[in-house]
This record gives structure tokens, sequence and C-alpha cells, in this order.
């Protein structure tokens, strides 16, 4: 991967913050998964957080498979931080622009695993349990719910997540690895 080619492509996005990372850095926690699963009125509901993500075990072992990862943040301003509807309202513009970054990746040929914010909201009602998933390559599991403390992971890049007042931090973590080639063919 060509980080400088990649730097220079964000710069056209409202991007706050952002790092590339290393995967050992990533603080796995299961405390992070104990609040999905007692606060979180999507636990069990959803392909893109648990118990269908699996395991913090199991979702360590799938995001160590990777080389590296770019962590970015983008803000926005809510009128009132206690109104949920309104904090959830802004995430969708930040999930777009999650996808276009993630593009960017592709680009260089980088197989991807993206994490996001929040439950997946792509469909008014997900599949889960019943059948597979509408939309596999547009879902971003949660990286909460892959047990992920993002807030330890953006001390230890430098980023900057309380920022005062009515402004709501969103985190995207993007994990990237070089294609693998499939075995006997010397393709990717």
């Amino acid at each position: 991967m060509k980080r400088q080619d990649i730097e220079a492509s964000i710069t056209c996005f409202p991007i706050c913050d952002y790092a590339f990372i290393q995967i050992k850095d990533i603080p796995f926690k299961e405390e992070v998964r104990h609040i999905c699963r007692t606060e979180c009125p999507r636990y069990g509901k959803s392909w893109s957080c648990p118990p269908a993500v699996g395991t913090v075990e199991e979702c360590r072992s799938r995001c160590e498979a990777y080389e590296g990862g770019f962590l970015f943040t983008t803000m926005t301003e809510v009128s009132d931080m206690e109104n949920m509807e309104e904090l959830l309202s802004t995430r969708k513009e930040h999930e777009e622009l999650t996808r276009r970054i993630k593009d960017l990746f592709i680009k260089q040929h980088q197989e991807l695993l993206v994490l996001s914010t929040e439950s997946c909201a792509l469909c008014e009602d997900c599949t889960w349990p019943d059948a597979p998933c509408r939309f596999p390559q547009r879902m971003l599991p949660c990286m909460e719910g892959y047990g992920i403390l993002v807030t330890g992971l953006a001390e230890r890049c430098g980023i900057t997540f309380l920022n005062g007042n009515n402004l709501v931090t969103w985190f995207s973590l993007i994990l990237y690895r070089e294609a693998l080639e499939e075995p006997g063919t010397g393709k990717s």
C-alpha cells in the first residue's frame, strides 16, 4: 500500500483526524462487549453486531490477519447531545464517507475489513439470524461490537475524541493486507 497516495487522496474529504496503525496496537476488551450486551438495543439484532460477529477472541483473530490499519474520524455538530435521534441521524454521512475511503484502499488491491460506528443501519429490518445479510459488501460491522476499546485506540494514536459540547466524533477503522494469492493460480 502506498501510504502517501492515501494521504494525498483523503485531503478532499472532511476527515478531522487520522492515523495509520499497527494491528498490535488495537486494544480488545471483553468489557466493551459487556456494554454491547447490557446497554445496546441492537445487540443480537444485526449481522454487524454481537453475537453475529463472533466472540471477542474470534474478532481479534480476524483483525490480526491484516497487516495494518487506518483509523479516522469525522465530526458533526448537533443541537443537543442528549437527543439520540438527532445524534444518530448524523452518522449516515460518516458511513458514506467510510465507504468512499474504503474505495481508495480497494484501488490499491488490498483485502479489507472495514469497521465503523454503531450497528449497521442499511436495512430497516436486518435478516439476522434467519437469512444471510442482504448487503454483505456494504455492511460495516461495529468497532465496539468487535470488542475494540475505541477511546483507548484513539489515545494510542493521538486522536482527540472529546471535542467539546455538541460535537459528535465518529470513528472508522480500515484494516488492510495485500491480496492473498489463490493456491496454484498465481492470481490474487
